[in-house]
């Protein structure tokens, strides 16, 4: 009887044991279940502001993006219109008056070289600093005309209308001073030519006389 009391108790304490070390178990499953939890919970935020910072910097990239591309292609017109000649441009009225001055820069230097050379009056050292003097002012003429041609010339220049128009006076003010540069010059010569002329009678009278 002694010896079943005592294995009586043995086997209970044995189950109290057993139930005991399965409750503590279960608690600590429990609580690593917690910690999971808790673990997922992070990581789910994280994932989370990581999304909402993929998506505000994506947002930014296209707006930057559509920014850019809309200033390149606002530049690009900008530089288009630039290339361009408008009609208030070509028909702008000095524009004649420079190809006009021009003829009248190689019509009056053609006559009056074919004057002083056929006249007799100038050595050959003097026509030919004359004509190097032409032959510089038709070169500064002729430039003037080329990048006249220029400026009215589509995608050639990169101007503006008041730039074109400003270039345009300025080299009808430097036609116009070559033009009358020319003239001078021409009278110039021409009175010389005159006086070696006059000189020249007065030498012949003179002779004929003695």
């Amino acid at each position: 009887m002694k010896k079943f009391i005592i294995l009586l108790l043995l086997t209970a304490g044995f189950c109290f044991t057993a139930r005991k070390a399965n409750a503590q178990s279960t608690v600590q499953d429990m609580q690593q279940l917690i910690l999971d939890i808790e673990k997922l919970t992070q990581m789910k935020a994280i994932l989370s502001d990581m999304k909402t910072t993929y998506n505000i910097l994506t947002q930014g990239y296209e707006q930057v993006k559509s920014i850019s591309e809309g200033n390149f292609n606002l530049h690009a017109g900008f530089l288009n219109s630039l290339m361009a000649v408008s009609p208030a441009v070509r028909n702008y009225v000095r524009v004649a008056d420079i190809i006009e001055d021009q003829e009248e820069i190689v019509t009056e230097y053609k006559s009056a070289y074919n004057n002083f050379s056929s006249g007799g009056h100038f050595s050959a050292a003097e026509l030919v600093y004359l004509n190097n003097v032409y032959v510089q002012l038709l070169t500064q003429s002729l430039n003037n005309l080329t990048t006249l041609t220029n400026i009215l010339t589509a995608n050639t220049l990169r101007m503006n209308d008041a730039e074109r128009l400003k270039a345009i006076d300025h080299l009808y003010t430097d036609t116009q001073s070559k033009l009358t540069f020319l003239r001078n010059f021409d009278n110039e010569a021409e009175i010389l030519a005159i006086q070696r002329q006059q000189e020249q009678n007065e030498a012949n009278t003179f002779q004929k006389l003695f």
